[in-house]
């Protein structure tokens, strides 16, 4: 196989990467995929869905291929009680704090295991985040990406959900703001699913403009339609694009053009985070979207430059979700080249099987979510103040 096409710049980036051992040691037990194992009900012990592989994969290949020596590696530390609270109650944070301190628990929907020590893991997760934004913001780098564990954009301000315990990306955008000095914050949010908690914290603030492409009729139920828009003051600050199962990369590109960098471009941020899920990737067992590794290499090249256009090049991601343990790492590592501006000269092995499905036409019913998804663009109002200097 010949290598990839090299990063759409040759110039590096100084770029943030955080990951710790601990992120795998988040326990989900013996759940068979997503119930918890329970003999007498025939459920066998086996693994959760939202297991370590594919992260811990993902971080050995970024590690093996030589790509983290081209890195900034960050530590990450606790996210502290005052951060948690910005965004989370304290009745949430004491619960996951309870149930992680016994022999374990569920976060709050039946289906997010907490382990034995998760409340720590989590707060790591959040804190690393913050610590990355921080750098970021402070010019002692361009970009970031946190290969953190738990995923965080499920959780509301008041609950855990969908695997995630505490909103890591909700957290690090209100500390940019609190701390930094960032009056505008953009969340896009490519993960298969409706990024529903990171959209209800911010649904009434017109200072953090959301955005969700993910699968419609999918996780959580009955969420991430394309009329949710926010109310109030947030009206026209959450954007969504419910894109149908087998969209690929035709579709996705699509809305990254017509919703999404058109969106960015009227509301101008002061910083872009992104919930970097990569399970809309063709193999997947959480969605039916069929994504390739250089689908994710092209999305990041427009996420890229708009935030070279737009925000001195300011560029955090957060892994969210992404299950399949043998190709999300190709997926990943696609993106972090893409985010990094270096190239390993690793292939993506899958190519080749995949090819079908990079090709597949955009089709009419995705088209026509996406051209409604657009009409909402003009809700969006740029910024009426002089923009910051940061």
């Amino acid at each position: 196989m010949t290598p990839h096409p090299a990063a759409s710049t040759d110039i590096p980036r100084p770029t943030g990467y955080v990951y710790h051992p601990l992120f795998a040691w988040h326990d989900t037990g013996t759940s068979a995929g997503l119930r918890p194992a329970d003999p007498l009900a025939g459920v066998q012990p086996g693994k959760h869905v939202e297991a370590a592989d594919a992260k811990r994969r993902t971080h050995e290949l970024i590690h093996a291929c030589g790509l983290l020596r081209k890195l900034v590696v960050i530590e990450p530390r606790e996210a502290t009680m005052t951060e948690l609270l910005r965004v989370h109650t304290g009745d949430h944070v004491q619960h996951i704090k309870e149930q992680s301190e016994r022999s374990g628990g569920d976060a709050g929907d039946g289906f997010s295991p907490v382990g034995r020590g998760s409340y720590d893991i989590a707060r790591l997760a959040a804190g690393g985040l913050v610590e990355l934004v921080t750098a970021v913001v402070k010019g002692e780098l361009t970009r970031g990406y946190a290969l953190t564990r738990p995923p965080g954009h499920h959780a509301t301000a008041d609950t855990s959900m969908g695997f995630c315990l505490f909103n890591s990306l909700a957290v690090a955008a209100r500390h940019a703001q609190a701390e930094l000095g960032l009056p505008r914050i953009a969340i896009v949010d490519w993960d298969a699913h409706h990024g529903n908690g990171t959209q209800s914290i911010f649904y009434t603030d017109p200072t953090v403009l959301t955005i969700s492409l993910h699968q419609a009729l999918s996780y959580p139920p009955n969420s991430g339609w394309i009329h949710e828009h926010g109310v109030r003051d947030g009206t026209g600050y959450a954007l969504n694009v419910p894109l149908p199962a087998g969209s690929g990369h035709a579709a996705y590109v699509k809305a990254m053009r017509q919703v999404v960098l058109p969106a960015l471009d009227r509301f101008k941020p002061d910083l872009i985070l992104l919930a970097a899920g990569f399970d809309a990737n063709a193999w997947d067992p959480m969605s039916r979207q069929v994504l390739t590794a250089d689908s994710y290499r092209t999305m990041t090249r427009l996420l890229v430059d708009a935030a070279d256009r737009l925000c001195h090049g300011r560029l955090v991601a957060a892994h969210e979700g992404g299950y399949n343990p043998w190709y999300v790492p190709f997926c990943v590592l696609a993106f972090l080249e893409e985010l990094s501006g270096h190239t390993t000269g690793i292939p993506d092995p899958y190519a080749d099987i995949a090819a079908e499905y990079a090709a597949e036409p955009l089709l009419r019913h995705q088209d026509e979510v996406i051209q409604e998804a657009t009409e909402f663009l003009k809700l969006i109002r740029p910024p009426t103040t002089a923009r910051t200097s940061n």
